[in-house]
């Protein structure tokens, strides 16, 4: 009973940070959809992509709505390997041609030391993975800042049994 203030406190940041993801303007998630498809080589009525947040940063997916679409596995694959080399080196153009330069958090992932913050390319059998990850709690923060840009703009999909693979403190 000790806890319950801290615990109705923590629901309460929970929730407020959850609802201040908004959708942007219908119109500017029309123009940001019109330069990531110029800006990504798969095609995106043929994906589903999510940004979930985690304890030491995040995971980006981008997957194939239908298994069998062996060329769009490919094209997504072969974008998020140039994606992850490019991010580990401090190139973060591709972002920047999408969503501008005063994109939350993009300045400060900018300022990163190569080896502050982890881009752990993965492929997976209907497209691939980004787990982005540090210790150091402002890049945590300039991350989460950035999901949330990209949750905004883009929106999430839902990948059936995609969340709770990363819930944990390991992540």
């Amino acid at each position: 009973m000790k806890n319950y203030p801290l615990i109705v406190v923590g629901l309460l940041l929970f929730s407020a940070s959850a609802s201040a993801i908004e959708q942007a303007a219908p119109k500017q998630v029309e123009e940001v959809h019109h330069r990531v498809q110029r800006v990504v080589p798969y095609a995106l009525d043929q994906t589903l992509q999510t940004f979930t947040k985690t304890v030491h940063g995040g995971v980006q997916h981008v997957v194939v709505k239908s298994a069998d679409n062996t060329k769009q596995i490919k094209l997504i694959q072969e974008h998020l390997l140039k994606v992850a080399d490019a991010f580990r080196k401090g190139d973060f153009s591709t972002t920047e041609r999408v969503h501008g330069p005063d994109m939350p958090g993009l300045a400060q992932l900018k300022k990163a030391e190569t080896d502050d913050i982890k881009f752990e390319y993965k492929a997976l059998p209907n497209g691939a993975q980004i787990h982005y990850s540090t210790e150091y709690p402002q890049y945590v923060q300039a991350l989460h800042m950035w999901f949330d840009a990209q949750l905004k703009d883009h929106g999430s999909d839902v990948i059936p049994e995609h969340s709770q693979h990363h819930s944990t403190i390991a992540e």
